[in-house]
């Protein structure tokens, strides 16, 4: 799903109190780290990781990964931390104005 520029604003707002979900320590993107991404991601939507240990080349490489892996968009990264989107079935954040 491609996201505005207003639609990545509101989900910046709701993402900012929330704490990492999914943590990437020194070992890097494993399938069982794969797995609790896809499960975390179906559930909540809107989800952030922290990647630990790795340099900003290898941490952009393991988030375009994961966003394709598991078919998200990228709303943030800022340091260690990302925040991934990803509409569910039962769509559970809402968009202010027009829903497309």
């Amino acid at each position: 799903m491609k996201l505005t520029e207003p639609q990545k604003r509101h989900l910046r707002k709701l993402a900012h109190a929330r704490k990492p979900v999914v943590l990437i320590g020194q070992h890097g993107l494993s399938e069982n780290v794969m797995r609790e991404i896809e499960q975390a991601i179906a559930h909540h939507e809107l989800i952030k990781i922290r990647i630990s240990g790795a340099e900003r080349e290898e941490r952009k490489a393991m988030i375009g990964k994961i966003c394709a892996e598991v078919n998200a968009s990228l709303v943030q990264q800022i340091g260690h931390v990302a925040v991934l989107f990803r509409r569910s079935h039962k769509a559970r954040i809402r968009f202010p104005g027009k829903e497309d």
